[in-house]
């Protein structure tokens, strides 16, 4: 074994800036953390060859100050804290200090910066650690990093960087994190001279999603705002129509921090179960606000992740906060059928002859030209020669279509106008030809008319009589959508409006209710129901069982007894009876009592079966899991043929539970397709 000795600095900053700075988008992530934490309300990045060669972070933060610059890049040298004491109440995201001294370690840095009290600004050059250059330079309010030649002392660590692409895809993530977590910030992100992302920075998440992941994700979000013990979670969580194959979309910070922590994500997984099938994750981008002292920051370098002090409550009070935004919604998901595909005709090239618009002869009259030109137009509209219509002209002719119904209707109104004038009697005429009285603005307001409307003129002896009604304000009805859409199939009131069509391939049950086509699984829905109804009465501890004569007798292996006394008590609560028969032989004197024609042995078996899969750590979910698979199997199959009454009496079942809209499994019960889409389907509705 070799002299103990001391590294010398530049070794240390290089080791140091190993567990700070892995690639690119570390150092993006560490110069707009401090970014800000300076008070910025702008931020624009701008990379170039996946941040390799070139990064540019520019900010309008406060700046620093020139006589702390220097400092700044050295290590441990920090704004954020003063003491350890700090640790506790941190509320910035970065306080370590090791940021700038291990990015300047590793590449070319170039500094500008001004803060609002400075005349002029100081640009600061420092390469591989040493202090290049110090001077006074033009620089707007704010600071701005140019980050040249990353690793280019450092070859080993350049080498296992990836491709270009992949390393601006790391940062165009960390973009989207950041813009997520500070909706209040406006972010510019530049790859290569092109504009990625560019958020408005007008406080509002919702706007912030939109612009990251589309209209169609938020447009299917629940708002989630609630408060307890000192923990405060808002965001919005995805409807279970929105979902991916694995935990990407699942995005929550504390107090502004991206983090990742096994706690929160299994109380949001642990809550849409029954939502979603398995291997199927939610989307959320969840805020949460606690007290700095319930928190331990420095856990990990890169401060991804954290330590709460109570993971008990934090877990129970997301699940339940994240389940109670599901169950306030109604999720049946709504279908559309796909327009058939034509078959592609190749064109042919025939010789075609310039349609010739046929010409209606006009007599001349004394109306003046505008009005000439008008009626000539609705005459060569009115009579359209008899010319095939190509695919080119397919708008043009619909517009044509909407114009002739136009004109025809002003038309119709003119006439209507004219001839309630002349139907007039010559008291009525000499009435309307007597010179204008002065009379006030309200009454020239309550005599206005929609122009075409044929106008009805009173008896004089009745003007007097009017006012009274005419002082009344035009009622104006607005369309009441929201009482539409808040009218549920899966409600008592809705009983009573339901139309059961019938029976569809013995499996689905058709109803028609407030203008829509729902479709229930009838094997979906009984499982739902049983499921909820076994649920139930194990937490009332009210359980029904049915007794075996004889008794069923199982061989069962070491390890297999040792899972059986392990949850027996949980088999009990289900309504297993099971005695010790001798030796390694076990027999179940009585089954849960909603067990109907299923292979009773098979069934206990899987349970111990899957039971086994635990590898010794009592999960009490599994038993969930288990009630699923019980409803499953005794849930009546497709191909069954139900009567009315029964599916009428399944219905009314599914209003008492909590979420009839998906089964144990995730699959959806009850799916719907409004009249607009099958008039739209059989081109009733163009």
């Amino acid at each position: 074994m070799g002299a103990i000795t001391l590294l010398d600095q530049a070794t240390i900053d290089k080791i140091a800036a190993g567990e700070v700075v892995e690639r690119p988008s570390s150092v993006v992530k560490e110069l707009v953390e401090n970014a800000i934490d300076a008070g910025s309300t702008a931020v624009t990045v701008e990379i170039k060859d996946g941040g390799i060669s070139f990064i540019r972070i520019s900010d309008n933060g406060c700046g620093i100050d020139p006589s702390d610059i220097k400092t700044a890049f050295l290590r441990h040298s920090t704004s954020k804290i003063r003491s350890v004491e700090d640790l506790l109440t941190i509320s910035s995201l970065g306080f370590r200090g090791e940021a700038l001294s291990s990015i300047s370690a590793v590449s070319m840095v170039e500094l500008l910066t001004k803060t609002k009290d400075s005349v002029c600004g100081i640009r600061y050059v420092i390469e591989g650690g040493i202090e290049k250059s110090m001077e006074e330079a033009a620089s707007p309010d704010g600071t701005t990093f140019f980050v040249r030649n990353l690793f280019y002392n450092t070859p080993a660590r350049k080498k296992f960087l990836k491709s270009s692409m992949t390393e601006a895809g790391y940062i165009h993530e960390l973009m989207i994190r950041l813009a997520l977590s500070h909706p209040e910030v406006s972010f510019k992100f530049i790859n290569n001279g092109q504009t990625k992302l560019h958020s408005s920075g007008n406080h509002s998440l919702k706007d912030v999603i939109y612009q990251v992941y589309g209209r169609d994700i938020s447009n299917n979000l629940v708002e989630i705002d609630a408060e307890e013990n000192g923990i405060h979670i808002k965001g919005y969580i995805g409807k279970p129509s929105v979902f991916r194959g694995n935990r990407n979309f699942e995005t929550y910070f504390v107090n502004g921090r991206y983090i990742k922590s096994n706690i929160i994500a299994k109380g949001i997984e642990d809550a849409y179960k029954g939502y979603l099938m398995q291997h199927q994750y939610p989307f959320c981008v969840l805020q949460f606000e606690m007290n700095g002292s319930d928190l331990d920051v420095n856990v990990h370098p890169t401060k991804m992740e954290l330590r709460f002090s109570n993971q008990q409550a934090l877990y129970d009070f997301v699940f339940r906060t994240v389940r109670e935004g599901l169950d306030r919604k109604e999720y049946i998901p709504q279908v559309t059928v796909d327009e058939p595909k034509k078959a592609v005709v190749k064109p042919v090239t025939v010789p075609v002859q310039k349609p010739v618009t046929p010409t209606v002869p006009v007599q001349k009259s004394p109306t003046p030209a505008a009005s000439a030109q008008k009626e000539s137009a609705s005459v060569v509209l009115l009579q359209k020669p008899t010319v095939p219509v190509t695919p080119v002209q397919k708008q043009a002719t619909t517009q044509e279509r909407n114009l002739d119904y136009f004109l025809a209707q002003m038309r119709e109104r003119v006439k209507a106008d004219y001839t309630s004038r002349e139907n007039k009697s010559p008291y009525q005429q000499k009435f309307e030809q007597k010179p204008l009285q002065p009379v006030s603005d309200k009454v020239i307001k309550e005599e206005r008319v929609p122009y075409g409307t044929p106008k009805a003129v009173e008896e004089p002896k009745k003007v007097p009589e009017q006012p009274k009604q005419e002082e009344k304000p035009v009622a104006v009805l607005e369309p009441q959508q929201m009482e539409l859409f808040d009218r549920k199939l899966l409600a008592e009131e809705s009983i009573k409006e339901h139309k059961i069509i019938g029976q569809l391939f013995e499996t689905y049950w058709l109803v028609e209710f407030d203008e829509k086509l729902f479709i229930i699984d009838q094997h979906a829905a009984h499982e739902k129901v049983l499921y909820e109804r076994t649920l139930k009465g194990l937490k009332s501890k009210e359980h029904t069982s049915q007794l075996l004569s004889p008794p069923m007798v199982l061989s069962l292996t070491m390890q297999e007894e040792a899972l059986l006394k392990k949850y027996m008590q949980q088999f009990t609560d289900l309504g297993y009876e099971i005695e010790h028969f001798g030796g390694m032989e076990y027999q179940i004197c009585a089954v849960p009592g909603n067990l109907y024609n299923i292979n009773k042995k098979e069934l206990f078996i899987e349970i111990l079966d899957n039971l086994s899969e635990l590898s010794g750590r009592n999960n009490p979910d599994l038993i969930l899991e288990k009630i699923a698979s019980m409803s499953c199997k005794a849930a009546v199959k497709g191909n069954m043929k139900l009567s009315r009454m029964e599916m009428e009496s399944l219905i009314k079942e599914l209003l008492t539970l909590d979420n009839p809209y998906q089964c144990p499994h995730g699959r959806p019960t009850i799916i719907s397709m409004s009249k607009y889409e099958i008039e739209k389907k059989f081109k009733r509705i163009v």
